[in-house]
């Protein structure tokens, strides 16, 4: 969406200090298109489900 199709790094790397991880949790971030998108922490995806479930987010 920022226009850089080559800009993971870019991205990882502003996550990585991300001031707003407390209130906006990665495993919060969803694709413009609704679904849940991927998750790389241990468990992916369906890890992320079961955070947004237990959290009421979904």
């Amino acid at each position: 969406m920022a226009g850089y199709p080559g800009a993971a790094r870019a991205v990882g790397s502003v996550m990585k200090i991300n001031p707003l991880a407390p209130m906006i949790p990665c495993h919060r971030v969803v694709r413009s298109d609704g679904s849940i998108g991927n998750y790389s922490a241990k468990g992916g995806a369906k890890k992320k489900l079961e955070l947004l479930r237990k959290e009421h987010a979904i």
